[in-house]
């Protein structure tokens, strides 16, 4: 399993549009995603409803992780995206 720990970076956390942006970029990234809290449980990246439900806010960390060997660039990618403050972007 590949595995990157990232720290939130957006202003609202993984809330309304950054999270919209995050699981859209983790639905087409072609590989199978999950993200959870440090300690916490897994959730589908690719799904807002479930992101949004683990109630992340900016500085808090995150695993995100796919159990695709071919996925590291799709993880790294991911991982920055969700290290920038996506709110800022919009």
């Amino acid at each position: 399993m590949l595995q990157r720990t990232v720290t939130i970076g957006s202003a609202s956390g993984l809330h309304a549009r950054p999270a919209a942006m995050f699981t859209q970029a983790a639905a087409q990234c072609g590989h199978p995603v999950r993200i959870a809290t440090v300690g916490g449980r897994e959730v589908d990246a690719s799904s807002i409803l479930m992101v949004m439900a683990l109630g992340v806010g900016q500085g808090q960390e995150v695993l995100i992780s796919s159990d695709d060997e071919t996925a590291g660039a799709a993880l790294d990618a991911l991982a920055a995206m969700l290290e920038r403050d996506l709110d800022a972007e919009a």
